[in-house]
């Protein structure tokens, strides 16, 4: 079945995403511990957590980890949250949010709750069984991917005959895999051929950047149209390399980071607002804190509302200017 439409999601986009819970906030208990566990720093999404947590009166000491990257660093802050036992976990992303719930998992089933957020797919991650029910008595988190409908819309609604997509992924993480894996299990419904190369690895087994220019020319001579970056720390952190790479190609990036656009390294992002997504991680943090509300009996929590943003310089240095249409629901920068 078809995603609602590019019109319904591109004006959702200029929506406010209601992400504030209703009523009045209790008093909370004090003494009150989270451990914030991200992947690259906190980000917007993470400083969005603390800000609605904050704003809610909880009396709570937010412990921050970071892991730089470093899967190995994960089972540390894991043994440290059972140590100082916290009262809730906020893990960021694929690769820590799986970590997290593997270390926490007890053989009794209880363990420290956890909220995770910014996972591409939680399900083909094994982190909860579906978004209604996670499976798991202490894990529930956000979900902010734009549906995959939308961003074919999105580019049809840019590129009218539209065909054939590339996708550059890095085998080394999850969330990157997988997204090579949806996307080749919806090309065939959604009309559109899938052109999808890993990555080469070096002699450390991680992903070069310099290998990029190679794989951007690759997709070109395979007659891709338009490229996507899918899921990737990996591509995110080198967004520049990657946007260098592709436009030398000739080929337009489709980005899930708004910041990507904004900076000028990819075309558009069709995405949900890092911050909201962080906040909206708060408020399932609170119904479990404030309101008592058990963990897995919460449902994952969904975004709905995305914007769109298209960058006008990365437009007119492909020669590929936006139809009007786009830009009367979309926001543009320079």
């Amino acid at each position: 079945m078809r995603s609602r439409s590019l019109l319904e999601a591109v004006r959702g986009a200029l929506l406010a995403i209601g992400l504030l819970a209703a009523g009045a906030t209790t008093a909370a208990a004090a003494d009150i511990t989270i451990m914030v566990a991200t992947w690259r720093g906190c980000e917007e999404a993470c400083e969005g957590f603390r800000d609605e947590i904050a704003g809610s009166g909880l009396d709570a000491e937010i412990v921050l980890r970071d892991a730089d990257r470093d899967t190995a660093r994960i089972p540390a802050f894991a043994a440290e949250a059972r140590e100082r036992q916290v009262d809730l976990v906020l893990t960021w992303g694929t690769t820590v949010s799986v970590g997290f719930a593997q270390a926490l998992a007890d053989a009794d089933g209880a363990a420290i709750p956890q909220v995770f957020t910014v996972v591409a797919d939680p399900v083909g991650a094994g982190l909860v069984e579906s978004l209604e029910n996670s499976g798991r008595p202490n894990i529930t988190g956000t979900y902010n991917r734009v549906p995959e409908a939308v961003n074919i819309d999105t580019i049809r609604a840019y590129m009218p005959g539209f065909s054939r997509l590339g996708l550059i992924y890095n085998e080394n993480e999850p969330n990157s895999a997988l997204k090579r894996d949806e996307l080749a299990e919806l090309a065939g419904a959604l009309g559109f051929e899938l052109v999808a190369r890993a990555l080469p690895l070096g002699d450390d087994g991680k992903p070069r950047p310099e290998d990029l220019a190679a794989e951007a020319a690759a997709l070109k001579a395979a007659g891709v149209e338009f490229v996507y970056l899918g899921s990737s720390s990996f591509l995110r952190a080198h967004g520049r390399e990657l946007a260098e790479a592709t436009r030398a190609a000739g080929l337009p990036l489709l980005s899930p980071y708004e910041e990507m656009v904004r900076s000028g390294e990819a075309l558009i992002s069709v995405a949900a607002r890092y911050h909201d997504v962080g906040r909206l991680a708060a408020q399932q943090a609170l119904r479990i804190l404030r309101d008592g509300a058990s963990a897995g009996e919460l449902p994952v929590a969904r975004v709905t509302g995305f914007a769109v943003v298209i960058n006008l310089g990365v437009a007119r240095a492909l020669g590929r200017f936006p139809p009007i249409g786009l830009l009367q629901v979309a926001e543009t920068v320079n």
